[in-house]
């Protein structure tokens, strides 16, 4: 997957397809059932970190030199809310249909 998405072949937005229907729901797989410590956190925010890296460096625009993209920058490109948000709101999601269910919902 890592030689697909270094790629310069594919478009940025092809990429970033492959990671939200690819990559995205395979990490997220059984994620209400987990209990998320900092360590954790921190760990799922420096894999998705890793993975958008692979879009490639940034030239300056002082320098001219290529350099790394910082993780606001990652953030900017990548225009969702990180794998931690997504984890917790997809988790109060169920937790609030289960309840909803409960209560003589439909």
């Amino acid at each position: 997957m890592q030689n697909l998405l270094s790629s310069r072949l594919l478009a940025k937005n092809l990429k970033i397809k492959i990671y939200r229907t690819i990559i995205l729901p395979v990490v997220l797989y059984g994620c209400e059932a987990w209990s998320l410590t900092l360590r954790e956190e921190r760990t799922l925010r420096v894999f998705e970190n890793m993975v958008l890296r692979i879009f490639g460096p940034r030239r300056d625009e002082v320098t001219g030199e290529w350099r790394r993209l910082h993780n606001e920058e990652l953030n900017d490109l990548y225009s969702s809310s990180n794998i931690v948000r997504v984890m917790k709101s997809t988790r109060r999601m169920r937790w609030a249909g289960r309840v909803w269910v409960r209560r003589g919902g439909v």
